[in-house]
């Protein structure tokens, strides 16, 4: 069983950068990863997710903003945050998934609110 544990979340400006960190109990390199968020009042949506091969894609208004990176050797998953708007306000959530058994980890979340 994988723990999650995201940080790096706060209140930042229009225009601002964050940069968020999950750290798992164990190892992740047979992990697909994911960043998801979910805004006041919205579903959670995926944000950002990476293979086992390093491989990202992103969804929605955050391509060309957000880059989500790994590094095995420190069991860490990475979400950087640039150019960030108020509709990026949302509590932003880690996803691991177990990939040759299909279990889903999630960590408990870290709020990030954009707000002049």
């Amino acid at each position: 069983q994988v723990q999650l544990v995201e940080s790096g979340g706060g209140l930042v400006q229009p225009g601002g950068s964050l940069s968020l960190s999950c750290v798992a109990s164990g190892s992740i390199s047979s992990h697909v990863m994911s960043w998801y968020r979910r805004a006041p009042g919205k579903q959670r949506e995926l944000v950002a997710r990476i293979s086992l091969g390093g491989e990202a894609n992103y969804w929605g208004s955050v391509k060309g903003r957000f880059t989500i990176s790994r590094d095995n050797a420190k069991n860490t998953v990475y979400l950087q945050m640039n150019s960030l708007k108020p509709e990026d306000t949302a509590v932003y959530y880690c996803n691991a998934l177990e990939f040759a058994v299909g279990t889903v980890y999630w960590g408990q979340g870290t709020q990030v609110t954009v707000s002049s």
